[in-house]
């Protein structure tokens, strides 16, 4: 064999060995994509070796897929708060009550239509200690198949079964709080789907350890429980206030400054309707804010003013 024939001898054969290569290489890829697809939540919760690979949803295609940080701050709601999107453990994290030093205001709507009873029942159990433990959420009750709507807009954080919960879905909101939807007999939603509120995200039920079919809801703020009774009247099936201020106080659900602030909210017409307030000589903005339990920032949005605004006595501003 002369040098030519044996030159192309070579390339020939390098050639087989990278294209087998590269064949390898996109069939490890299918294979991946596909365990990738067919990724199903752990049942109540996961290994922390899976904990530290959190995948990530799309609510475009609804497929997993990989985000990068400033897509996830951009997509995720208040993924700048959590600095995580975790698909398969209900409360990831329990650090509400912890980082609550300074009060925080949540606003909660600003529309009406922002807001949605989650079911159309009465309360059969409400929030607080029950059988000798904490019930962290309200019981509403249902027939089994009945509708069950989101809350508020905001994203599928988990769509699971849960041997407590049974069927259960947990929405995050753009404004750090998450909702809990439990004992569902069907879940018509799954991770990173966008909802809006009042669209439907499963059917009442009687799952996981439940006796009688009822919905129970919850609100909490990374992880921790908040009485919903702070935010929702469910007399009138609306909010309390279209802003709610969370005090670390209210994690204590048997302390004096909690009976007294739950006695408060309960004083507030549940009925969305608009509120106003006089000004009276020597009140400011930051003032008339405490008073009604706002903030300034939502005081200027609703009366359409900036914060360095003059008020004048007599003037009618809106807070709610």
């Amino acid at each position: 064999m002369n040098n030519l024939s044996t030159y192309l001898v070579m390339v020939a054969a390098l050639f087989a060995s990278s294209a087998f290569g590269q064949v390898e290489s996109a069939l490890e890829l299918m294979s991946d994509t596909a365990s990738w697809q067919n990724y199903e939540p752990h049942v109540g919760g996961s290994s922390m070796e899976e904990n530290e690979d959190i995948p990530l949803y799309s609510e475009e295609s609804l497929d997993l897929g990989l985000w990068t940080l400033s897509d996830s701050i951009a997509r995720i709601p208040a993924y700048n708060e959590y600095c995580s999107w975790d698909t398969k453990n209900l409360f990831a994290e329990k650090t509400g009550k912890e980082e609550v030093n300074a009060p925080i205001a949540f606003t909660l709507c600003h529309e009406a239509c922002d807001f949605v009873y989650p079911a159309n029942g009465i309360i059969t159990s409400p929030f607080g200690p029950r059988w000798g433990r904490m019930h962290y959420g309200l019981d509403i009750d249902l027939e089994t198949g009945d509708p069950v709507s989101a809350a508020f807009e905001g994203m599928v954080r988990i769509s699971q079964t849960h041997a407590s919960y049974g069927n259960v879905v947990i929405i995050r909101h753009s404004n750090g709080l998450e909702t809990l939807y439990a004992h569902l007999s069907q879940r018509h939603v799954k991770p990173g789907d966008y909802v809006q509120a009042g669209d439907l995200i499963g059917l009442g039920g009687n799952t996981g350890r439940s006796y009688g079919s009822h919905l129970h809801f919850e609100v909490r703020y990374k992880g921790d429980a908040i009485d919903p009774n702070l935010l929702v009247d469910p007399n009138q099936k609306s909010l309390r206030d279209w802003e709610f201020v969370l005090h670390k106080f209210h994690f204590t659900y048997t302390s004096p400054e909690y009976d007294k602030a739950m006695a408060a909210r309960k004083e507030s017409v549940g009925s969305g309707a608009k509120k106003y307030h006089s000004v009276k000589r020597g009140e400011t903005l930051s003032s008339i804010a405490r008073k009604h339990g706002t903030s300034v920032s939502s005081l200027c949005k609703l009366n359409r003013i900036r914060e360095s605004a003059m008020i004048r006595e007599g003037q009618k501003l809106r807070y709610r």
